[in-house]
């Protein structure tokens, strides 16, 4: 795990060729010792044949296997262009001093112990940084396991590796985890999918993921970047690094471990304490057009679909099978994943009818039976006309493999299809009997073709739940302009509702009509003004929660129910807290019942703004049924989100309800996007509830609450 460790320097392209393509490598800590670093590193250099300058240093030895070795760092000729150090912890400072003196271009540090290990591997850590920042190293690690160039076949790594031919270009890896980096290069090396670099970058002193990002986005031989990323130092970077790679048609696959972590404690509102560190993080890269795996095998999943298949999994999926039993499983587990499976029947779907037998009834999924067996052909002709359908985007065969004469029936139609047919859609295999022998040569042929070949169907389908909600994600931005709030500059820290919603009334955000009072005649008089049964709700900045408190009384009449609500809700809120001093209250007309619903927002240090919005009330915490949002969506794609809630039904007419003002809503959030464009120093903004009327009939904001830094 990488741990924070102060600045660091960012790192070109042409900084980064100097680590990752070096012409000159010196090994600080040469050995000729069987299993120790320096030796491992040698003998990767040697059995890649790599082609530069090797330069050996070692104090105590003049020749190691055979090549020369200098006594120290300083003897090194200027300007190597990498060094590894295979050093202990304590010899690196100074290795590192030297290494700057000697016009070294890059260092990679696999001893561990600095941020990781204290207050003094912290400093010892930065010092790395400071070292690195002023004599222009890229530094990877320290605590790393380095890097593998397989394209030029260059591993600067203690794991044996043996590259067999320099690499036609494909797959990128990017991982603070050394371990997992290695562990995901061996997955995709075993599925026959071709690499270009793999880097773990470790602690992060002198380099970090998004130097190496930035780096393969502009490898024309880098098509797609796979990533392990426990925590990002630089988020605004790497969002606008993701608008780069989008550009250029790269796609960037991500496993982010840390969806447990609790949100921040510091958090003042239900949105700040909702909104979690790994929520937020995955809102913002996903709104980037990255694609989040789950696990560690998804990522592998997604990874090899998104290099292997000629275009991207993309609107509905048709899926084959060969079991009614299988059927059932397939839609409940699509149902689960919200993969969608345009409907396919006898009528609709004419093509299809003329490809299968009589008695085979088209649906989607299919069952074709066993039928496969002795009309083999039948797989040419469905596929031939899903080819045709362009309500399919992608098909997923989930075949029964059995053993090599069943498969040895089934495939050859699948193969002739897409060798002869030319389809651009994505074509995926996937077993449903794991374990079943499959012959090598079988699965070489799938993956020629361009068909990923799965062991269940369970993982195709889910690493194509991903990869086609990705494509559907709508990434426009809203062209309405940034609002600002000239009277929001003089307020900081907790802002009470009263003013809160006197700040935002202007940007029309809806709320109740109300009058602040500071006295109890003030009361009296503003609920005369507004008329009939009012609310009245205490007033002050360190009173975030009133209800807590007994600070909202609620259906009150007349002066003298006034001035009893008044007596008590002071009274109730010394008890509470006898340090809070209440401003006054806030006297509103009382509202008609409808639909509560909650929309916040919140301002992240690193990520920036995020709104979210979902149903309130209970629900809220409990269910956490909400979606984040990004303050820059059009009206179209916060629309499209609201109907991803969990509960949306309700929004859109439930069991003979009316269909509620979902475009009021919208409108509401867009509003507060505006606002946070503009406003960058709010930190924190709760409207809960937000009470939605049926459709045409508006929203109202019962509550506001903002948080200003």
């Amino acid at each position: 795990m990488t741990v924070e460790a102060g600045e660091r320097p960012q790192a070109g392209t042409r900084d980064i060729n100097r680590l990752l393509r070096p012409r000159s490598i010196a090994i600080v800590g040469a050995s000729e010792t069987p299993g120790s670093l320096g030796a491992s590193v040698l003998a990767n250099l040697v059995r890649n044949d790599f082609s530069g300058d090797i330069h050996l240093v070692n104090p105590k030895r003049e020749t190691i296997s055979g090549r020369p070795a200098v006594p120290s760092v300083e003897a090194l000729p200027e300007g190597v262009d990498c060094a590894i150090l295979a050093i202990p912890r304590v010899a690196v400072l100074d290795t590192m001093r030297q290494l700057a003196a000697r016009k070294a271009g890059a260092a990679i540090i696999f001893a561990a112990g600095f941020a990781e290990g204290g207050e003094q591997g912290m400093a010892d850590q930065q010092e790395i940084g400071r070292i690195a920042r002023e004599a222009g190293i890229v530094v990877e690690g320290p605590n790393c396991l380095g890097s593998v160039n397989y394209l030029d076949r260059i591993p600067l790594t203690f794991i044996d590796t043996d590259i067999k031919a320099p690499s036609p270009g494909g797959v990128g890896i990017v991982s603070q985890s050394g371990a997992m980096a290695a562990v995901l290069a061996v997955m995709l090396e075993s599925r026959t999918l071709d690499l270009t670099y793999s880097v773990s970058t470790g602690n992060e002193a002198g380099s970090g993921v998004e130097d190496y990002v930035e780096f393969m986005i502009a490898d024309e031989k880098t098509r797609i970047i796979a990533m392990i990323v426990e925590q990002f130092r630089d988020p605004a970077r790497f969002l606008a690094l993701m608008d780069k790679a989008r550009a250029a048609g790269k796609l960037v696959a991500l496993l982010h471990p840390g969806k447990s972590s609790a949100a921040r404690e510091s958090a003042a509102t239900h949105t700040g304490a909702m909104a979690g560190d790994y929520k937020l993080m995955r809102a913002k890269v996903e709104r980037a057009g990255v694609v989040v795996a789950e696990t560690l095998e998804e990522l592998g999943d997604i990874t090899e679909i998104a290099a292997r298949c000629p275009a991207l999994p993309s609107g509905g999926t048709a899926v084959l099978g060969e079991s009614g039993a299988l059927k059932a499983l397939t839609l409940d587990l699509a149902e689960e994943l919200e993969l969608a499976l345009p409907t396919l029947d006898d009528n609709n779907a004419p093509a299809l009818r003329a490809a299968l037998p009589e008695f085979v009834p088209v649906s989607n999924p299919l069952d074709l039976t066993a039928q496969g067996l002795v009309d083999p052909d039948m797989y040419y002709r469905t596929l031939a006309a899903l080819f045709e359908d362009d309500r399919v985007g992608t098909i997923f065969a989930g075949i029964i493999q059995t053993n090599p004469a069943t498969i040895g029936i089934k495939l050859p139609p699948f193969l002739k299809a897409v060798r002869e047919l030319k389809a651009t859609k994505p074509v995926i295999f996937g077993g449903v009997d794991e374990g079943a022998h499959v012959p090598a040569d079988w699965i070489e042929q799938l993956r020629a073709e361009g068909i990923p070949y799965f062991p269940t169907t369970e993982r195709a389908l889910r690493a194509i739940k991903r990869l086609s909600a990705a494509g559907q994600r709508d990434a426009t931005k809203t062209d309405a302009a940034p609002a600002s709030v000239p009277a929001l500059a003089s307020e900081k820290g907790v802002v009470p509702e009263y003013k809160a919603k006197a700040l935002l009334a202007p940007l029309g955000i809806p709320f109740p009509k109300g009058q602040f009072a500071a006295t109890v005649d003030e009361a009296i008089a503003a609920a005369d003004a507004i008329g009939g049964p009012v609310v009245m709700k205490a007033q002050a900045a360190a009173l975030s929660h009133k209800s807590d408190a007994g600070g909202v009384a609620l259906n009150l009449v007349g002066a003298d129910a006034i001035r009893a609500a008044w007596d008590k809700m002071f009274a109730d809120v010394k008890r509470y807290d006898a340090s809070i001093i209440l401003d006054g209250v806030l006297i509103e007309a009382m509202g008609a019942r409808g639909m509560e619903l909650i929309v916040g927002a919140k301002n992240d240090p690193q990520w920036g703004p995020v709104i979210l919005a979902g149903f309130g009330g209970v629900t809220a915490e409990i269910l956490q049924d909400v979606r984040l949002l990004s303050p820059d969506m059009t009206k179209a794609a916060i629309v499209a989100e609201l109907g991803k809630l969990k509960q949306a039904a309700l929004l859109n007419g439930y069991r003979g309800a009316p269909a509620l003002d979902v475009e009021a809503v919208a409108d509401l959030i867009g509003g507060i996007g505006r606002l946070l464009r503009g406003e960058p120093r709010i930190q924190e903004l709760d409207l809960n509830p937000v009470v939605v009327y049926p459709k045409g009939q508006g929203v109202v904001a019962l509550d506001a609450l903002m948080l200003v830094d």
